[in-house]
């Protein structure tokens, strides 16, 4: 299988994992498949929530209602993809730029279900450039804290969140500890949040190889 039909093949077994219900959707290649797949369950699907614009639109084309998360208080399931994941089920997300509701959004869900190719499962977490979302005014501040750290911050010129953000990518992290990496990074002043999610890792990740979907949990 290319990597396309590796995400749509971690996608589908996604969609087996789903009840009824709201459910939480992500943003991301991979995830365009699911939500392109809810498509055949859309019968059962009372909504969802969505950590992007982007997810937003393409789930109410296929006509999925898109809800509040104030409203609907906490979710059974979400559904998102990740730029790394570690086989303890640490991630690092947001290279779409949208890691702060997404953080949100797994924050206040019962399972999280993360859905990718193998080329993502690494043994230590790092080698894709970590995206910290940072207040515009707090950008060099944030960024000579994080060369202290021993990274190498890069402003992602031309891009705003959803939230009317930064984002600094991050080389040269090893994240041997993720959970003390993310605790640091997170209080740098003018940091929104940190795409490492170790303090609420995924429950589930499907990754899709040449051999098939291959589920891991904690």
């Amino acid at each position: 299988m290319n990597q396309d039909q590796k995400k749509a093949a971690a996608a589908q077994a996604a969609i087996e994992l789903i009840s009824d219900g709201v459910i939480g959707v992500g943003t991301g290649s991979t995830v365009n498949h699911f939500i392109d797949a809810l498509s055949s369950i859309r019968g059962r699907i009372d909504g969802a929530v969505s950590s992007s614009t982007a997810s937003t639109e393409r789930l109410q084309k296929i006509g999925i209602p898109v809800m509040d998360l104030n409203e609907v208080g906490p979710l059974d399931v979400y559904v998102d993809g990740a730029d790394e994941a570690d086989k303890q089920l640490r991630l690092i997300k947001g290279g779409g730029g949208a890691l702060t509701r997404e953080k949100i959004i797994a924050g206040a869900s019962q399972r999280f279900i993360c859905i990718l190719d193998d080329s993502k499962l690494v043994n230590v977490l790092g080698q894709f450039p970590l995206p910290v979302e940072v207040i515009p005014m707090a950008r060099s501040h944030v960024a000579r804290s994080l060369v202290k750290l021993g990274g190498r911050p890069v402003w992602r010129s031309g891009f705003v969140t959803d939230n009317g953000n930064y984002i600094l990518d991050v080389s040269g992290l090893k994240i041997v500890e993720p959970l003390a990496m993310e605790s640091a990074i997170n209080d740098i002043a003018g940091v929104v949040t940190v795409g490492i999610f170790a303090h609420r890792p995924a429950d589930v990740l499907l990754v899709a190889s040449d051999n098939g979907v291959e589920q891991l949990t904690a």
